[in-house]
Formats: structure tokens, C-alpha cells, sequence
């Protein structure tokens, strides 16, 4: 569990931004947003990158202007990270070089204004999709991790661009009809004694009533390279607020 410190008053929660190098405007408005955002705390929910292969892969062009920008914003306000299934292999170093602490785990309650809120990236309760929960364990597995990390940067690369070029499509139907499986959900919810969940993951924005007064919330992707989409979710003394970002 995560307490909010006492001087935090406002704190962000986003997810889904795919960075990389296809995507300096999405780059630019997560800065743009750090820099300007009144939140002194600010939670990164998952998949933040496209893909990430490696902490040695932070020094590339485009990863290193993010480490860059996660470092200055980490001077200003505390920023957390949760790993998502793009770039669960975030680790320490990479972290460490943003000015960050070690990764959330997931799910992590956070006590925050006198309620608990579970904050999760959301691909874990995605049941109904057999295949990628088969896949997630594999890929979890710290012996695969340990192995897949061994390789030469290069090679780690090209795996991961082959992997993604083979799972868009079976991804896009994923997103278009997985979704968090709801005992699952009040389960968790249930277990860590909170009210709400905070997700990403699917991509759907929207807030779900699962009885009981249970609910859960979901953040949207961010695309400001071919689109105008992003949202946060902002948690305050006077509740939680979804906040569209603009250009």
C-alpha cells in the first residue's frame, strides 16, 4: 500500500501512451502536461512505451528525451511507475536515471484523501483473453525475463518489432471486445478494501458500476500524433475528475 503524502492536494493518474519514435506530439503533451500540471504527484499507469526491450535501451534518441523530461519533471513532483504489458521490462536503472522510485506493484492500493483506491494497469484482469493471459505468465516469468535480457540490445529489438508487427491485428480485436472481468474486479476491490479501481489498458474511457456501490475507472490512450486523445483522471480532497486534454 502507498499513503499520499500530506502536502498532495491534487494527484494525476494516466496510462497508455505508447512513446516511441513514431510519436514526438504524444512526447511533447506528456511534457507539456508535466510541466503545467498543478498535481503534486503524478502515476504513470502502464505502457507508457510502445515497447521496451531493456533498461540499456534508454540511452537511444528517443528513449534518452524521455528520460530527460521524466527526470525534470521528477524534480518538480513525485512520479510513479507501473508496468504495463509493453513495457513490463522498465526496471530500476531505467527508473533510477528518470529520478524515480522502484516500480508499483500491480495492483497497488493507494490511501489517498480517507478512501483507498486500487490502482491497476488493467491487462491481469483480462480473463476472457486465454491466450494473452497464457502469454503474460510466460512473459512475467523472471527465468524468460532473465534470458530475454541476456541477448544483444539488437537482437531484443528486432524480436520486439516482429512480435508487435505479428500481434497488431490480434490486439486491435482484443481492445475491441476484452475486457476486465468483473468478479475479478470486485474481488480485488473487495480484498483491498477499497470502493474504486483505476485502470488503463483497454482503451475505452469510461466508469463501470459493478454493484455494491464498486466501481472502476477507466483512463484513455493518448494519441497526439494522428489524433487529439488523452485524458487524466485527477483525485482531489473533492473526489476524482476525468480531465480531456487539448493540443
Amino acid at each position: 500500500m502507498l499513503r499520499a503524502e500530506p502536502h498532495w492536494q491534487q494527484i494525476d493518474l494516466l496510462s497508455d501512451l505508447h512513446l516511441g519514435p513514431e510519436t514526438p506530439r504524444t512526447l511533447a503533451r506528456l511534457a507539456r502536461h508535466l510541466a503545467e500540471t498543478p498535481a503534486q504527484a503524478v502515476f504513470l499507469l502502464g505502457d507508457v512505451f510502445e515497447v521496451w526491450v531493456g533498461d540499456d535501451a534508454r540511452f537511444a534518441p528517443c528513449e534518452h528525451s524521455v528520460v530527460q523530461m521524466l527526470k525534470a519533471a521528477s524534480s518538480r513532483r513525485a512520479l510513479f511507475f507501473m508496468p504495463g504489458n509493453r513495457d513490463f521490462l522498465v526496471g530500476a536503472d531505467m527508473l533510477a536515471a528518470c529520478g524515480m522510485p522502484p516500480p508499483l506493484a500491480d495492483p497497488t492500493v493507494l490511501e489517498a484523501f480517507g478512501r483507498r483506491w486500487l490502482l491497476s494497469h488493467g491487462d491481469a484482469q483480462c480473463l476472457g483473453d486465454a491466450a494473452y493471459q497464457q502469454l503474460r505468465l510466460q512473459l512475467r516469468n523472471p527465468a524468460w525475463q532473465q534470458a530475454f535480457l541476456a541477448k544483444p540490445l539488437a537482437e531484443r529489438r528486432a524480436f520486439a518489432a516482429q512480435a508487435r508487427d505479428a500481434s497488431r491485428s490480434a490486439q486491435a480485436a482484443m481492445l475491441a471486445h476484452a475486457d476486465l472481468d468483473a468478479d475479478t474486479c470486485r474481488a480485488q476491490l473487495q480484498t483491498a478494501g477499497a470502493m474504486e479501481m483505476i485502470h488503463g489498458h483497454t482503451h475505452r474511457p469510461a466508469t463501470h458500476e459493478l454493484g455494491d456501490g464498486l466501481r472502476r475507472h477507466v483512463l484513455s490512450d493518448w494519441d497526439f500524433d494522428t489524433a487529439t486523445r488523452g485524458d487524466v483522471l485527477r483525485l482531489s480532497a473533492a473526489g476524482l475528475e476525468r480531465i480531456a486534454l487539448e493540443c
